[in-house]
């Protein structure tokens, strides 16, 4: 079904139904209590956002572990700021959230980056690439420079690995040294992955790692796509589409918070094919919160 206002507001018209809604995604009838250890028949509190036991009258929170908890907003304006997250093509400012929801500043502020975490939750680390696979990786500059500066100083580090037709991955980096960047590639890249970078030194001991295949382009000689067709214009892409997404939305973030941002687009990014999986997956996966 198409996913419009009007489907959002019959499918959760109060905070009743969204509670329900954490309550049989998350755990159900028959949940082992975890005090009692028995499967149970879990009965409603009115008092408070929580469920009890049958046998041992133990509750359960079905907003704790989510980014509702402890949170004194209503569960359905909750869930319409994640729907306007999903529905936005360039990510949703704090001060749109707080028109849209008639919360607070510092209300909206906050639920937006609880909402960005949530997404970079849902979408996960997993690895990229393994035999016959291609990614490229590059990086990216991001915020203003500093006057009289030269190069990338006091701008904040964004490297980007993509699969090709698949997945992106982010990571905000201190800089682009070999000993920043190697390591994480080896951590997320499978063995017998292809990899396209541009020139940078930093990546010249790929060509003498068995476990993958490298190719470059030379960006300084106006090479773009190589001989064997190897190049770096998808990652470059979803770079485009984060810096349009803090420019045209948020002016300016923080290199604190950048991470953040980054996984809000990884999240989108890597469901361009099924959007309508997005708001589904982020109102019935709650992985674990630290």
């Amino acid at each position: 079904m198409k996913q419009t206002v009007q489907s959002f507001f019959k499918r959760f018209p109060d905070d009743e139904t969204c509670l329900v809604h954490l309550f049989e995604s998350r755990f159900g009838q028959g949940h082992e209590c975890p005090k009692c250890k028995r499967s149970a028949k879990w009965y409603r509190i009115k008092a408070e956002r929580a469920y009890s036991c049958q046998w041992c009258g133990n509750h359960l929170h079905p907003t704790v572990g989510t980014p509702f908890a402890k949170s004194r907003t209503s569960l359905q304006l909750w869930f319409f700021a994640i729907f306007l997250f999903v529905k936005s093509r360039n990510g949703v400012s704090a001060k749109e959230l707080e028109r849209q929801l008639g919360v607070t500043y510092k209300t909206a502020w906050r639920m937006g980056h609880e909402i960005r975490k949530h997404m970079a939750a849902v979408d996960g680390n997993g690895p990229l690439g393994g035999l016959g696979k291609i990614v490229q990786i590059d990086e990216t500059f991001v915020g203003g420079y500093k006057k009289g500066a030269k190069g990338g100083k006091d701008k904040a580090i964004v490297m980007g690995m993509i699969e090709e037709d698949g997945n992106v991955m982010t990571h905000v980096v201190k800089d682009r040294k070999r000993l920043t960047l190697y390591p994480i590639i080896k951590e997320n890249l499978l063995e017998g992955t292809e990899i396209h970078t541009d020139e940078l030194p930093a990546y010249n001991r790929l060509a003498y790692d068995r476990d993958y295949k490298y190719k470059s382009v030379d960006h300084s000689a106006k090479q773009y796509v190589g001989p064997e067709g190897e190049s770096t214009n998808s990652v470059e892409g979803f770079f485009m589409h984060l810096k349009r997404t803090i420019k045209g939305t948020h002016i300016w973030v923080s290199q604190k918070h950048l991470s953040k941002y980054a996984g809000e687009t990884e999240f989108i990014y890597n469901r361009r094919k099924r959007p309508e999986t997005m708001l589904p997956e982020l109102l019935t996966v709650f992985p674990q919160r630290s």
